[in-house]
């Protein structure tokens, strides 16, 4: 269980495992109502339903090759055969193969009736008017049954599904033009710092360019999110109040980065207290240490998290990026988690879980994690060559070269 942490003079802290955390965060809200969309503007989303095929797949039988559609009775090495008509894919006329004749047929097109078979043009003269037989293939070859892939009325997708490039081929063909999904959620960042300015600006002493906003705001789009904002703000607590509530009056989550640690000047935190919702956590992970959960007046949730570069992108993979997909409606809101084997030594601290950022080296077929960087969270050269994450236990101070760990894969998959 959550213990808790309090110093001298310090705002007493709920001290979470990683897990204990992301089970308090995926709490804060489910999936968002459902909306009617166009097919074609369903991509990454997740159904709210399941889907029934209106249609056959095939709905009639087809070629599955460009050949002669014949009975199979007729079909005779050296034979020579009328060609009786010819059936192009899109071909609505119903067609009939006379006895001792074939339909020249292109692939796709429906097996017109009376054949039972597609002979290959391959093993023919590929004749117009008669053709010559120069091989056979079993009866029913390359024919494709009505309703072999799906039948009407079958369930071809279910609830929770998000729907990549397959899912909406599969809607597509089974004859839906529109679809009930999640609706996306909207997510709102806010990025706290006076030393921040904007990508483009000359840099003064003491100043750098805010890159935590940017990245979070991709980082929600890729989940699935609708980001309605990216705000930068300097250390003052009205400030900051002032634009949480204005971002959560167009929000369903507020990201914030930066200032919820113990520094005098850590706003977001004063900013959460004050208005009395605000709960400071010690998470036992590295990076990622401090972070903060509330809620708005409006009970919009609030997610803060640290303000260096990677804490702030690893705190959102493990913690943000679930709950959008679950308000998206997700069945699996965790990323796919691999094994791989470690590609050199790694020492963690006790007590702490470490997120350590690596490439996943495929060369040798099964996958290698190679760490990038050193643990500074401060690092983002090596987060841009990163695609994973080794998740070392908090128990485990020590991995040695070649052992199996536990890798969290940051690649983009289509479902």
């Amino acid at each position: 269980m959550a213990d808790v942490l309090a110093g001298a003079g310090l705002p007493v802290r709920t001290v979470r495992t990683l897990d204990e955390h992301a089970a308090a965060v995926l709490a804060l809200a489910g999936p968002l109502p459902p909306v009617r969309v166009r097919l074609a503007d369903a991509r990454g989303r997740a159904l709210a339903v399941d889907v029934r095929s209106a249609v056959d797949l095939p709905p009639w039988e087809s070629s599955a090759m460009d050949g002669y559609a014949v009975r199979a009775a007729d079909l005779h090495v050296g034979a020579v055969l009328d060609v009786a008509d010819d059936v192009p894919a899109g071909d609505t006329r119903v067609v009939r193969v006379p006895a001792g004749a074939v339909v020249r047929i292109m692939t796709g097109a429906p097996v017109p009736d009376g054949a039972d078979t597609v002979l290959p043009v391959e093993l023919t003269d590929g004749g117009t008017r008669r053709v010559r037989i120069d091989g056979v293939v079993a009866a029913g070859a390359h024919v494709r049954r009505r309703g072999e892939d799906v039948g009407t009325g079958d369930v071809v997708l279910r609830a929770g599904d998000v729907l990549g490039p397959g899912a909406i081929g599969l809607l597509a063909a089974t004859g839906h033009a529109h679809v009930e999904v999640h609706a996306a959620p909207r997510v709102a960042v806010l990025s706290t710092g006076s030393e921040l300015v904007a990508p483009g600006v000359p840099l003064r002493h003491g100043q750098i360019h805010e890159s935590n906003g940017p990245q979070l705001a991709a980082a929600a789009a890729a989940a699935g999110a609708d980001v309605v904002d990216v705000r930068c703000v300097t250390d003052d607590v009205g400030a900051v109040r002032a634009a949480l509530t204005d971002l959560g009056a167009r929000a369903d989550v507020v990201v914030t980065t930066g200032g919820v640690s113990v520094g005098a000047y850590d706003v977001v935190r004063d900013a959460l207290l004050a208005a009395g919702t605000g709960e400071l956590v010690h998470v036992r992970m590295q990076p990622g240490k401090p972070q903060a959960v509330g809620a708005l007046a409006d009970g919009t949730p609030v997610l803060a998290l640290p303000g260096n570069p990677v804490s702030s992108f690893v705190s959102f993979e493990v913690f943000v990026r679930p709950l959008l997909r679950r308000m998206l409606g997700a069945r699996d809101v965790h990323r796919r988690t691999l094994s791989a084997a470690a590609a050199e030594d790694l020492r963690s601290p006790t007590g702490r879980r470490q997120l350590l950022r690596a490439r996943l080296d495929w060369t040798g077929g099964a996958p290698v994690a190679v760490p990038v960087g050193g643990p500074g969270s401060h690092l983002l050269g090596a987060l841009a060559r990163a695609d994973a994450l080794i998740d070392v236990p908090q128990d485990v101070t020590h991995v040695a070269a070649g052992d199996p760990v536990a890798v969290i894969d940051l690649r983009e998959h289509d479902a």
